[in-house]
């Protein structure tokens, strides 16, 4: 009997062991990051002599930004439009799974970070409305016989109101925010929704802000993704999630064939036409082959200090969906 209840406390230990390690291990990459990431910031010039991505272009690394600054402010104005042209209205589909697999409840603070024109946000504020009416549904269903202090417990509960959830739209673009700020106020959401002009690489925010930090179609167009990453992490609570929604690698080789003749041949097309811009949308065509595939953008984040990451390959992996906690 003493026999297997050593070698059970042993393999225990030795469990408890790994993991302490795997955590210092990920807490020492994520220290070194840090300082790096400090060491830019400090020295503007660093970047200088670098080049990196812009769709199938080379650029040195200081334009890129300027770059696709100008492709988003052009295509502002048409993005909600173009969006529902390329994808045949499927991104709204996508961006309701990801509210889905977020699952958030109310009270918590979302940063929509590259969130444009509001889209995740204003999914997540009512994701998170309906979450508190089910919840007080529910509550009224187990209480058909409430007693007096019942009672007196819901008078009190409706006088301190639902926990406010609150969305913060961080962008880079001020032309984005504006037509987000517009579509807020077309719809009438006035409360728990702020916009903040931001860089994901340096965001303006303090440590430990957000319970949820999402990127939805955007993380592709930054220039040092893993600096982003980083500064996910930094604003994140203990406990927080992040969450990705981004294209990434066509999983199915036919459909892999027929998605890159509809992209290139398509698209661009479809921009023209309908924003009158065939070359902002060439580079979007672009940019989402030069991005990581699933497993290698998994790895990113993980390297970023993220635990328990995963991902879910939506129509065949034209699209996934990446997350990870901050513990």
């Amino acid at each position: 009997m003493a026999a297997p209840i050593r070698a059970f406390v042993l393999r225990v230990l030795s469990d408890s062991t790994r993991n302490i390690h795997h955590v210092l291990r990920c807490r020492s990459k994520y220290l070194c990051r840090r300082a790096a990431i400090t060491a830019r910031r400090g020295y503007s010039d660093s970047t200088e002599g670098r080049s990196t991505h812009f769709g199938f272009q080379t650029v040195p690394e200081e334009e890129k930004a300027e770059k696709v600054y100008k492709v988003f402010e052009s295509v502002a104005k048409k993005y909600d439009v173009m969006n529902d042209a390329m994808s045949l209205g499927i991104h709204r589909l996508w961006k309701d799974t990801l509210l889905h697999i977020m699952n958030p409840q109310p009270g918590l603070r979302l940063l929509d970070t590259a969130g444009g024109t509001g889209d995740i946000s204003f999914r997540f504020l009512e994701y998170t409305r309906s979450m508190y009416d089910r919840q007080q549904r529910l509550r009224a269903k187990s209480q058909q016989t409430p007693s007096w202090k019942d009672i007196a417990g819901h008078y009190v509960s409706d006088e301190e109101g639902p926990p406010q959830s609150r969305a913060v739209v961080c962008d880079i673009n001020k032309e984005m925010l504006k037509v987000g700020k517009q579509r807020a106020e077309d719809a009438g959401i006035t409360t728990g929704l702020s916009w903040v002009a931001g860089d994901a690489e340096e965001l303006p925010f303090d440590d430990d802000q957000f319970d949820m930090y999402t990127i939805a179609f955007g993380i592709r167009n930054v220039t040092h993704i893993e600096q982003a990453l980083q500064e996910a992490f930094r604003v994140l609570k203990p406990g927080g999630r992040f969450m990705c929604l981004e294209f990434s690698k066509v999983t199915n080789p036919l459909l892999a064939r027929l998605y890159d003749a509809y992209s290139f041949q398509m698209i661009p097309v479809l921009g023209e036409v309908i924003a009158g811009d065939w070359k902002s949308y060439q580079y979007l065509v672009e940019s989402i082959r030069k991005f990581p595939d699933q497993e290698i953008f998994k790895e990113m984040i993980e390297d970023a200090g993220f635990f328990r990451v995963q991902y879910f390959n939506l129509t065949g992996g034209i699209v996934a969906i990446h997350s990870g906690f901050k513990l």
